[in-house]
């Protein structure tokens, strides 16, 4: 899966992995496929400019750390990060039902006239 199929929604992925804890760069890179069985297999042009805007709106923070003799930024979810996925979650319920009435199973084209 590309990363423009994933358009209006990587921000809320991001969030989502970053709830169970923090994580550097690279390991929310690594969460993302892992818990997708590696279909989203995303580039770092992608992600790290994500984690930037989700850090300017006040979702995440971010701070130099020492992972195995290594600099790296960790990423954490804040207060305001939690309601926005809060409302994220919200708003993918109410979308996934309402195509899922046109495109789930069970579903039957409209005869027309």
């Amino acid at each position: 899966m590309n990363a423009q199929a994933l358009h209006g929604h990587l921000d809320a992925l991001l969030l989502a992995v970053l709830e169970r804890g923090a994580l550097h760069g690279y390991a929310i890179i690594e969460a993302l496929r892992a818990r997708s069985d590696g279909r989203l297999d995303l580039p770092t042009g992608t992600v790290y400019p994500a984690l930037r805007r989700l850090e300017r709106a006040g979702h995440v923070v971010s701070a130099w750390s020492t992972v195995n003799g290594r600099e790296r930024r960790t990423y954490e979810l804040t207060d305001t990060g939690r309601r926005a996925l809060a409302d994220q979650r919200s708003g993918w319920r109410e979308f996934s039902s309402t195509v899922g009435r046109f495109l789930g199973p069970g579903t039957t084209p409209n005869p027309a006239g």
